[in-house]
């Protein structure tokens, strides 16, 4: 009996080391997961970053570039904390910064890696490098930051930043982890998935000392990176360059646009920043300090800014009336200022005088024919009807809406609707008399700049635009959205706009414009006034150049310089000049103009 136990026992001693040894064989032979865990005590996932795609102007100058940066990452279950006090000593940083740095790493994770210092210069890490190795639980990352070699085009470049935790649950994507970078605003924004890359990776056999010994499994399981593609752009570095010149000490905005493309050519939000200051590992202190500064440096003027557009909107209120019937380009209005007052000495203008002398009194007059067309005995329901024509005709000027310009932050201004005079007033309860301010682009009316250079892209092409875009190739090749290359057309008739045209180039030769008045070229534009309760008005010029084969539109605004023949014509003036001659010739205008400082 005591035999037969004995026997039952080994028996039971010899199944229980089979099913060990079957499950440890399993484990380590027949399941990855051991053996792979095992494997990561030796093994670092080296992320392999990709160089981001450059950016060029339309002349092939780089606007932006890749200039190296190192990581020093961090594996907290590897670190000697012993080493603290010499590790900062090498380094230049406060205990403190490190505490607080290995305590964020260790919530992230024990064993895997994180940033600890991001972002060295080259010159910084290779002070570190040879002693880098002397620290166990710390290696180095590369990568790349953005650089921009022309200090310039802030606002339409944008920057790129750590990616953020909202952006990673939208995304939703195996291609960005935590600590990426990832274009925030412009075309960094707009061409994420063209400039970004893709990632690769290598895995490096390392001993206990962090010293790599070589690759894993021969690189089997290494990939290679892949550089993003290289954006084209339609800006013209050196006329962007003159422009933001002619803008030092002011704040406002300047676009130009090449009519036969809409292609954008020049693109200025005054004052700006330097690009640079946002590309560094002090991007957080940077970014607050210009969100801090009260002259808003980034804010998007041609993009945010709403302004009332002044009198270069008769422009458009003169093609509406021609095309509904209700003015002759013959039509003579009395320049009445008991109605509304007006400037200049003139009296009893044609349309072409009347947008010459932007004579108040002759669109007010002109916006009540079209809106009381007596198309009902009720004055206030036949007002009613009037604005829905208008906004039928002024809309297609692509006002009221986002044009779709290709970064992101575009606003679309605003048109003012019958219901929002409804809402305001109560239905039969407004009439032409409560809202002829409009016909001066007064009163409830916005738009922004980029819709006032498009304005003159319309008249230059006498009755349609492309939307407004920076794109002009990826990678060498014209595949550009098809968006971008479809004529928009408004609702006005192309035999309207020669007598307008005609007027603009008259305002250039003989009026309020003279100071756009490019030697040799015919040059055809418009001033305004945007009344400011705030203070001074601010200055507002459109223009487009030569008259009979345009290659530029332009439109300039300038906060708080007074009318727009002061400072706004004569920034486009200089700037059409510079683009279609190649040089200054009126160098006594620049100086005038740089000596207006509007900011206050």
């Amino acid at each position: 009996m005591s035999n037969n136990r004995k026997y039952f026992f080994i028996a039971v001693i010899v199944i229980i080391g089979l099913v060990f040894i079957t499950r440890l064989f399993a484990i380590q032979v027949l399941e990855s997961d051991y053996k792979l865990a095992a494997e990561n005590n030796i093994i670092h996932r080296k992320v392999q970053f990709p160089f981001r795609g450059l950016i060029l102007d339309r002349n092939d100058k780089v606007l932006v570039e890749n200039e190296a940066a190192f990581d020093i990452m961090v594996v907290p279950k590897e670190v000697d904390e012993d080493q603290s006090d010499i590790f900062c000593e090498v380094f230049k940083i406060e205990k403190a910064y490190y505490q607080e740095q290995l305590s964020k790493a260790k919530r992230f994770s024990y064993v895997k890696p994180s940033i600890f210092i991001k972002q060295l210069p080259i010159d910084e890490f290779a002070a570190v490098e040879d002693q880098l190795v002397d620290f166990e639980g710390f290696y180095v990352s590369s990568r790349t930051v953005r650089s921009y070699p022309h200090q310039s085009l802030a606002s339409a470049l944008g920057y790129t930043g750590e990616i953020s935790k909202e952006q990673l649950d939208k995304y939703h994507s195996s291609k960005y982890e935590q600590g990426d970078f990832i274009g925030k605003s412009g075309l960094e924004s707009a061409y994420e998935e063209n400039l970004r890359g893709v990632k690769g990776v290598k895995y490096q056999m390392v001993n206990v000392r962090g010293l790599v010994k070589g690759k894993f499994k021969n690189g089997v399981y290494d990939t290679l990176s892949s550089p993003g593609s290289t954006i084209k752009t339609s800006l013209d570095l050196d006329l962007q360059r003159y422009a933001e010149y002619l803008m030092q000490g002011k704040r406002g905005s300047v676009v130009a646009i090449e009519p036969k493309s809409g292609e954008i050519l020049t693109f200025i939000s005054a004052p700006s920043y330097d690009p640079n200051i946002l590309a560094g590992r002090d991007f957080s202190k940077n970014y607050k300090g210009l969100l801090k500064d009260t002259l808003k440096p980034l804010f998007i003027r041609p993009l945010m800014s709403p302004y009332p557009p002044g009198s270069i909107f008769k422009l458009a209120q003169a093609l509406i009336a021609l095309q509904e019937g209700v003015i002759v380009p013959s039509t003579r209005i009395r320049c009445n200022r008991n109605i509304i007052a007006c400037h200049g000495s003139h009296y009893n203008e044609d349309l072409r005088g009347a947008i010459q002398h932007s004579c108040n009194p002759y669109f007010r007059n002109t916006f009540r024919r079209i809106i009381n067309q007596n198309k009902d005995e009720n004055t206030y329901k036949d007002s009613e009807l009037g604005l829905r024509i208008w906004n039928e005709h002024i809309r297609s000027f692509g006002f009221g809406s986002k044009l779709g310009i290709d970064i992101p932050n575009e606003k679309g201004g605003f048109i003012p609707q019958p219901e929002y005079y409804d809402k305001l007033y109560g239905d039969n309860r407004w009439k032409f008399s409560t809202i002829y301010s409009l016909a001066i682009g007064q009163g409830e009316i916005s738009i922004v700049p980029i819709q006032m250079a498009n304005m003159a892209v319309i008249l230059a092409n006498r009755g349609h635009y492309f939307i407004p875009h920076f794109i002009k190739d990826i990678d060498g090749e014209s595949n550009i959205p098809e968006e971008y290359t479809r004529k928009n057309f408004t609702s006005i008739d192309t035999a309207h706009f020669p007598i307008v045209i005609e007027a603009m180039n008259r305002v250039v030769k003989e009026g309020t414009g003279l100071r756009a008045n490019v030697p040799g070229v015919d040059v055809c534009g418009k001033t305004g006034t945007a009344e400011n309760p705030h203070g001074e008005d601010h200055s507002v010029f459109i223009a487009f150049a030569p008259m009979d084969d345009p290659k530029i539109a332009i439109s300039v605004f300038v906060e708080n310089s007074g009318q727009g023949g002061r400072a706004a014509a004569g920034i486009a003036g200089l700037v059409m000049e510079k683009y279609l001659l190649g040089e200054i010739k009126r160098t006594w205008l620049e100086d005038y103009i740089m000596k207006g400082e509007f900011i206050y």
